[in-house]
């Protein structure tokens, strides 16, 4: 099956966006393997812990078919972090599944990757604004997929953004 990177912020990542979408990928058999800035002790804005398998740094796209970062308050380092938006570029070049949900997508925005393409995010003044300023078309909805770019607006779509990217990847997007 497939090999999804998901990544977290090292504190204050929103639980249910990466536990959720991880539980739906499992599920279908996919191998699912955790990112953070650091390799240390990730923190969820809920209390979930987790130990990321590598630092953001460290991940190489070629090893994955879809990259995903997860939001919750946390996440602004993620967008950020040039490791991060240089691993979201790499992926986009090499045509892997790009994913985000809720803040998240603003580091996609950062990345360059949404230019020309329908996005959502968290409804917030500055996740639209991001979003727009890359050159994204802002959709408004709980998720949206445009190519190989899946995108979702927070964690109430965290179960409808884990089914969709399981469907993306079995359908080979």
């Amino acid at each position: 099956m497939a090999k999804v990177l998901m990544v977290v912020a090292q504190s204050g990542f929103r639980d249910e966006e990466l536990l959720v979408p991880q539980e739906v990928l499992k599920a279908e058999k996919h191998e699912v393997k955790i990112a953070s800035l650091a390799r240390s002790r990730a923190t969820g804005a809920l209390g979930a812990v987790v130990n990321p398998d590598f630092a953001v740094h460290e991940a190489n796209p070629d090893f994955f078919d879809a990259i995903v970062v997860v939001g919750g308050p946390g996440a602004a380092k993620l967008a950020e972090s040039d490791d991060v938006l240089k691993l979201l570029q790499g992926a986009f070049r090499k045509n892997k599944i790009i994913a985000a949900i809720c803040v998240a997508p603003v580091a996609l925005a950062r990345a360059g990757v949404l230019a020309g393409r329908r996005a959502t995010v968290f409804r917030s003044p500055d996740g639209v604004k991001a979003l727009r300023d890359g050159g994204a078309i802002y959709t408004a909805e709980d998720v949206t997929v445009d190519g190989k770019i899946l995108t979702a607006s927070g964690p109430h779509a965290a179960g409808e953004f884990g089914r969709k990217l399981a469907e993306m990847l079995k359908g080979g997007v």
